[in-house]
């Protein structure tokens, strides 16, 4: 008979598929967001009693949790160890390699502005009329490699990595008949002006986002910096700091500075997102172990965070372990 907890997957997986970003944070998208920042091995035996106390501390339900352990096994972030029961999941290594490139680009974005050649990335396509269905898959795919579109069936990204929208494109219309599509790397004559690239993006959005991001976590801030903050509110908070960033490390398109307005309020949107992940690291990770120690007797010598570099010359992660002092990532070196 199966054990209640238990999860059923195929073992071989080629691919490993993050859960979107959802508003409100669904369950399977807050555990990737947690193993994530705070487990950093594949070695690591998790426990499916000791995800159900972490989930807990968000509200989230012990059902609710079977289904997020269930949901991650099928995207290939966790795999099931041996036969005990109750199971027994590990991080897969390419969820770790997946993870430790996820925090560096959200520990990293907005720390200096792009490198800026006048280069973009444009897709023009054209689907059959009956293709409605296909159209939307298209627009969905190009939206999450953060395509823009600038006109109906024309669609732009800064930069010049082409790649990948190619191999998108191919995989969704090569079969389709009448469809075509081209991808081309151009410049524009007049980058600003309202028939340039800039009039594509709701930059004011964007910027009212920024700033109510600042505003919404502005006590927080300040009650970090001050060491007013239990590590019981710790964890849900830098969580919830953590997740809101992350939004915006996905979506902003990193405009260069003369296509933004001004004044561009990211910067204070980031010291304040790092003063809350920097000042409850430790806090977060100390409630993380309290929590699931009863259900995980080994994971002190697991768990632990990551942190952004103080060193604008070394910008990766760096990571805090629960037995020394914050080290710089060692992608070969276990936490323990």
């Amino acid at each position: 008979m199966r054990h209640p907890d238990e999860v059923y997957a195929e073992e071989s997986v080629d691919t490993v598929r993050l859960p979107r970003a959802q508003a409100g944070s669904s369950p399977q998208h807050l555990l990737a967001t947690l193993l994530g920042e705070y487990l950093d091995s594949s070695d690591a035996d998790l426990p499916s009693t000791a995800v159900i106390a972490l989930l807990r501390e968000f509200g989230i339900s012990e059902s609710s949790a079977r289904a997020a352990l269930s949901r991650l096994v099928k995207r290939g972030l966790i795999a099931r160890r041996g036969d005990a029961r109750p199971p027994v999941y590990h991080l897969t290594p390419q969820a770790i390699a997946k993870h430790r490139s996820r925090m560096q680009h959200f520990l990293n974005f907005g720390a200096r502005p792009p490198q800026w050649t006048g280069d973009w990335v444009l897709v023009s396509f054209s689907i059959p009329s009956s293709g409605q269905a296909l159209r939307h898959a298209v627009r969905r795919s190009l939206s999450a490699l953060r395509f823009v579109g600038l006109y109906d069936s024309v669609w732009i990204r800064p930069g010049s990595d082409a790649a990948p929208v190619r191999q998108a494109l191919d995989e969704l219309l090569q079969h389709v008949e009448d469809a075509r599509w081209s991808v081309m790397h151009v410049r524009f004559d007049e980058e600003s002006g309202p028939h340039g690239p800039a009039s594509a993006y709701d930059l004011a959005a964007l910027a009212a986002d920024y700033s109510r991001f600042v505003e919404q976590y502005a006590e927080l801030r300040e009650a970090a910096r001050n060491g007013r903050v239990d590590p019981v509110a710790a964890l849900v908070a830098r969580t919830s700091a953590m997740d809101s960033w992350c939004k915006f490390a996905d979506s902003d398109p990193d405009l260069p500075q003369h296509l933004l307005p001004q004044p561009w309020p990211r910067q204070q949107a980031r010291d304040t997102f790092l003063d809350i992940h920097t000042a409850l690291g430790a806090l977060a990770q100390a409630r993380l172990v309290e929590v699931v120690t009863p259900y995980w007797p080994d994971a002190v010598s697991w768990v632990t965070h990551f942190r952004a570099s103080s060193d604008p010359a070394r910008p990766e992660p760096v990571r805090a372990t629960p037995t020394g002092p914050p080290s710089q990532a060692d992608p070969n070196r276990s936490p323990h």
